[in-house]
């Protein structure tokens, strides 16, 4: 066995062609640049969640890409939001001493994974590994699920939108990932206005891995300013703020934040958690973080809720810095100054 010293020297030696994912706050790639650099220490991990870096390694034979395996891989981070160098040495010794073992079995059963019994492997949820299983078909070129025309025809209008029991998750997915075939945009843009609320809320927790059009966002954006007179809408409201978070007008996504933050609907802790782990990026903007960190304080999640939610968004570098910023405003609310106190003791709460 050769002596491996990190994992990109692994994957690179292998043969096999691969590829990274993100499988954090949503699943993006990573460049084989960017992997080696976070592994030798010389960059913070992007986008961490939850303290750790949560990650998806893709490896296919190039010449038969149906032979393919994923590892799902979660590392902790340091106080910096580097990878712990040991703790990779250790996820690599396990790894290849499971693989000695099974070079020298004589027969290989589903037993024999290369992961087997190792503490850093994880498995994502049923929604975010139906989209990784439609964009690795699509990176290898393997075709969609047979869910796919299912979904084209539901999304297509063609079943009636309250016939959607039968319509497959993956499916919807898969249409997803094919935004840019099939004429699958228009289909989505016309059915948005008339979808139900599940098959809605399946719809947004696709989109948030893509990176839906002006057209979608639009629809979507529509459905949300319908969705926010409805008292008990709340659930919709945060899957559809997550169908908005990846789409490039950032002004539209800011909008959306704060016709939100200043609705009856503000203090929702699902709404104020898919705002911190989907839309983190508009909370750049000084004057939106200091509207969602008053309605945090205040909000039915409580200080645990308050407390969690930071401490996820402060482990992001820039974020960190742009709390503690707005901590320090001088308008900031009683309500805020006690829940940071609260938060990091009554002497930090003082002192910013």
């Amino acid at each position: 066995m050769s002596d491996f010293s990190s994992i990109s020297a692994l994957l690179n030696q292998s043969g096999a062609s691969y590829r990274i994912f993100d499988m954090g706050r949503r699943i993006s790639k990573l460049t084989s640049d960017q992997f080696e650099k976070l592994e030798q220490g010389l960059i913070p991990y992007p986008s961490p969640y939850l303290h750790h870096a949560w990650l998806a390694l893709m490896l296919w034979n190039p010449k038969q890409t149906d032979q393919n395996v994923v590892w799902f891989l979660k590392f902790p981070l340091d106080e910096q939001g580097f990878l712990v160098q040991a703790v990779r040495d250790d996820f690599l010794n396990r790894l290849l001493q499971n693989i000695s073992q099974m070079l020298n079995q004589t027969s290989l059963d589903d037993s024999n994974d290369a992961l087997k019994d190792n503490p850093f492997s994880f498995t994502p949820d049923q929604e975010k590994m139906a989209m990784f299983h439609s964009m690795a078909n699509k990176l290898t070129n393997a075709g969609a699920s047979h869910f796919y025309s299912g979904a084209k025809a539901y999304l297509g209008g063609e079943m009636g939108w309250k016939n959607w029991s039968g319509v497959g998750y993956q499916g919807v997915a898969d249409l997803v990932t094919r935004l840019d075939e099939d004429n699958n945009s228009a289909y989505l843009i016309n059915a948005i206005p008339h979808l139900p609320t599940e098959p809605l809320v399946a719809l947004c927790t696709c989109l948030e891995h893509a990176s839906p059009n002006h057209r979608i966002a639009t629809a979507l954006q529509r459905r949300l300013e319908s969705a926010i007179s409805d008292a008990h809408a709340s659930s919709l409201i945060a899957a559809l703020l997550r169908g908005l978070s990846n789409i490039h007008n950032d002004v539209m996504v800011k909008e959306a934040i704060e016709t939100v933050l200043t609705s009856t609907h503000a203090g929702n802790a699902e709404i104020l958690t898919a705002i911190a782990t989907r839309c983190h990026t508009s909370l750049q903007h000084p004057d939106l973080l200091s509207l969602y960190l008053e309605k945090l304080a205040v909000s039915e999640a409580g200080q645990a809720g308050f407390s969690r939610i930071l401490a996820d968004l402060m482990f992001i570098p820039v974020m960190r810095i742009l709390i503690l910023q707005a901590f320090r405003n001088p308008q900031r609310s009683d309500a805020l100054t006690t829940a940071v106190g609260n938060m990091f003791g009554k002497q930090f709460a003082g002192s910013v």
